[in-house]
C-alpha cells in the first residue's frame, strides 16, 4: 500500500507525515514528527496502538511486513538509509544506505524493494542479500512501483516511461522482465496489485480513468471512469481482499469503489427494460464515434462512493473485511482513521461507522526547530552505498551502513548476516506465525 508524505500540508495534523496499510490490511503504519506507530485494524470499535518506535524521528516511510515484527523505516534526516527493525524485541536487524534519497519500499515475504528516482534495489529478505539492480529506470520523482503481496510470482510494477503511462511488470523471483503495458496516454500516478498478483490496476496522472490488467498477460480487463469535470490527482488504489472491488481515493472530498464484474449480454435480453433498449442503441452507435468517446461509453461508473467530511488533505484508503463485513478504511493526514460500512450488493453511499483518532492531539505542540532553521542541521555523514558493499566484498562494511542479525535476535554492528542463520528457513522473529515459511522449516 502507498504511503503518503503530508508533512508540508497546510492543516495537516502537526504529527502527521506518511501513512500506509500492511499487505493484508490488518494493520496501519503511520510514520510521525518524533516516532513511528504500529495500530491493528482488526475491530471497528477500538484502534490499539500496539508499537510505538521512538529510535526514528522524522519517518516519511514505514512499512510493516504483514503482521510479523519486521517493519522497515526510513527518516527524512537519512534520506538515504533504511532501517529494518524487530519491533518487539526493540533491535534493529539491519540498515543500508543507498545512492540517492530512497521514495519508496516495498515488500513481501520473499522480496524487499527500494525505489529512488532513476534505480530500484531488490533484495531477498530472509537474509537482504541484493539480488538485482535495476539501473537507469524512467525517471520516478514520486517512487511508484507496486509489489504483488503473493511471494509465489513476486511481481513487480513500476513506471516504464516518464511521458506516457507504460507499465513495466517484472517478476523479483526470475529477475526477468515479463511484460511492458500501453497503460494511459499520460505519466503514471498510482499503482496496485490484487492479493494472488493476476491482476493489476493502474490510474494516470489526469485520475479519471482506471484500468485493470491481467497478469503477466497485460490484456486490458476493466475499465473505471471516476469522473469528466476535473482531473484529479489519485493517491491510493487498493483491491479487496477477493479482488471483486477496486477503491480509488485522490486529494478530493470522494472516494470511488469499483466492482469488477462483467456484463453478460443474456441478462439484458432477457430483461428488455427501457434502460437496457437505450444501452443497446448506445452500444451500436458508438462504433460509429470518434475513439475517445465510443470508450468512454463503454467505461463503468463508481459502485459505491464515500464523501468525506474534510476536504485538502491527503489520504490513503483500503477495502477490508472486518469482523466478517466487508468495510472501507481512511487514513487521513487530519490525524484520523474512518472506518465506513460497503453494501457489497447494492453500493451506494457507503456509512460511516467509526472515526479513530491516529494520535492525542497535544502533540500538535511538536517543536518545529529543525524545520526552522535546516542550517544547522549537521550534515549527514557520507557512508559507502551498500550497492558498493556487494560490488566490492573484500572490503569491510562500515557499522553506519550494515549491521548483521545475530541468532538470538540482537543486532551487531558491522557484521554482515551470517550465511548459516537462513541455510535452513527465513529470519526468525517471534513465532511461526508471524513469518510463514519461505522454505523448508523443521516442526
Amino acid at each position: 500500500m502507498e504511503s503518503q508524505d503530508a508533512s508540508e500540508e497546510p492543516g495537516v495534523h502537526g504529527g502527521f507525515i506518511c501513512a500506509s496499510f500492511n499487505q493484508d490490511t490488518t494493520s496501519l503504519s503511520v510514520g510521525t514528527k518524533t516516532s513511528y506507530r504500529l495500530f491493528s485494524v482488526t475491530a471497528v470499535d477500538k484502534l490499539d496502538c500496539i508499537h510505538e518506535g521512538v529510535e526514528c524521528p522524522d519517518v516519511y516511510i514505514v512499512e510493516r511486513l504483514f503482521s510479523s515484527s519486521l517493519v522497515v523505516v526510513v527518516s527524512q534526516s537519512m534520506r538515504r538509509r533504511m532501517n529494518v527493525y524487530h519491533f518487539k524485541k526493540g533491535t534493529e536487524i539491519c540498515n543500508y544506505s543507498y545512492s540517492n534519497n530512497i521514495l519508496s519500499v516495498r515488500l513481501n515475504r520473499q522480496r524487499l524493494v527500494v525505489c529512488l528516482e532513476e534505480s530500484i534495489y531488490i533484495h531477498n529478505i530472509k537474509d537482504m542479500k541484493l539480488l538485482k539492480t535495476l539501473l537507469n529506470t524512467p525517471t520516478n520523482p514520486s517512487g511508484l512501483c507496486a509489489l504483488s503481496v503473493n511471494h509465489t510470482n513476486s511481481y513487480l510494477a513500476y513506471p516504464g516511461s516518464a511521458t506516457i503511462g507504460e507499465i513495466t511488470v517484472y517478476d523479483a523471483n526470475s529477475l526477468t522482465t515479463v511484460t511492458l503495458i500501453q497503460a494511459h496516454d499520460s505519466p503514471l500516478a498510482a499503482l496496485t496489485f490484487n492479493s494472488s498478483g493476476s491482476k493489476l490496476a493502474s490510474a494516470s496522472e489526469k485520475g479519471t480513468v482506471m484500468r485493470v490488467f491481467s497478469v503477466p498477460e497485460g490484456q486490458r480487463l476493466f475499465e473505471f471512469r471516476r469522473g469528466m469535470k476535473r482531473y484529479v490527482s489519485i493517491s491510493s488504489l487498493s483491491f479487496s481482499a477477493d479482488a471483486q472491488f477496486l477503491c480509488a481515493s485522490s486529494n478530493t472530498e470522494t472516494v470511488h469503489i469499483f466492482k469488477l464484474e462483467q456484463h453478460s449480454p443474456s441478462r439484458e435480453e432477457e430483461s428488455p427494460t427501457w434502460s437496457a433498449y437505450v444501452g443497446k442503441m448506445f452500444t451500436a452507435a458508438s462504433t460509429y464515434l470518434p475513439a475517445q468517446v465510443s470508450d468512454m461509453m463503454h467505461q463503468d461508473r463508481a459502485f459505491a462512493t464515500v464523501r468525506l467530511n474534510m476536504f485538502g488533505f491527503k489520504n490513503i484508503s483500503a477495502l477490508a473485511t472486518i469482523q466478517k463485513l466487508p468495510r472501507l478504511l481512511v487514513a487521513s493526514s487530519d490525524g484520523y482513521l474512518y472506518i465506513y460500512n460497503v453494501d457489497p450488493q447494492d453500493g451506494g453511499e457507503c456509512v460511516l461507522v467509526q472515526k479513530h483518532r491516529l494520535f492525542d492531539f497535544s502533540e500538535e505542540q511538536v517543536e518545529q526547530k529543525e524545520e526552522e532553521n535546516p542550517e544547522d542541521v549537521p550534515p549527514q555523514p557520507a557512508s559507502q552505498s551498500y550497492a558498493a558493499t556487494v560490488a566490492l566484498p573484500s572490503t569491510p562494511p562500515s557499522s553506519t551502513t550494515l549491521m548483521g542479525y545475530s541468532e538470538d535476535g540482537g543486532a551487531q554492528k558491522g557484521e554482515v548476516i551470517p550465511e548459516h542463520e537462513f541455510a535452513e528457513g527465513p529470519v526468525c522473529l517471534d513465532d511461526e506465525n508471524e513469518f510463514p515459511p519461505v522454505g523448508n522449516q523443521s516442526n
